[in-house]
């Protein structure tokens, strides 16, 4: 589990389940069931900095060499998901909006259509489209 969220604190992905029945399983090495709790559990590593955990989740084919995140840089406030849409037994897309704040800046949203797919019974971010609000 991560030290930065306590096991039985709520999950950043606001799932509403604590984090040890949610994303903490996932970050400690546990595969997703399917492409939105991959999706939910890259939020929460992205909330909680959790960088090995994004790249070891990205597929390598689009996968970059570093994120350089910093921490608390953005602070992520909420993730809303619109719609899981599987699309073969290995391909799925989710789209989402995450909100997040930048220093002292206005509050702003990401929304963005995500796909994933499956290899090796693990599910791994591809790509995704940014969409307009």
């Amino acid at each position: 589990m991560s030290a930065r969220n306590p096991p039985n604190s709520p999950c950043p992905c606001d799932s509403g389940r604590a984090y040890a029945r949610c994303c903490g399983p996932l970050h400690g090495g546990a595969a997703a069931a399917d492409a939105e709790s991959l999706m939910r559990s890259r939020y929460s590593a992205y909330a909680l900095g959790l960088e090995p955990y994004l790249l070891e989740t990205w597929h390598p084919s689009t996968r970059p060499a570093a994120l350089g995140l910093v921490p608390g840089q953005p602070r992520w406030l909420g993730l809303s998901v619109s719609a899981h849409r599987p699309m073969a037994t290995d391909r799925a897309e989710v789209e989402f909006v995450a909100r997040f704040r930048v220093g002292g800046g206005r509050a702003e949203r990401l929304h963005e259509r995500s796909r994933f797919v499956r290899e090796a019974d693990r599910w791994f971010y591809l790509d995704g489209d940014l969409a307009p609000d």
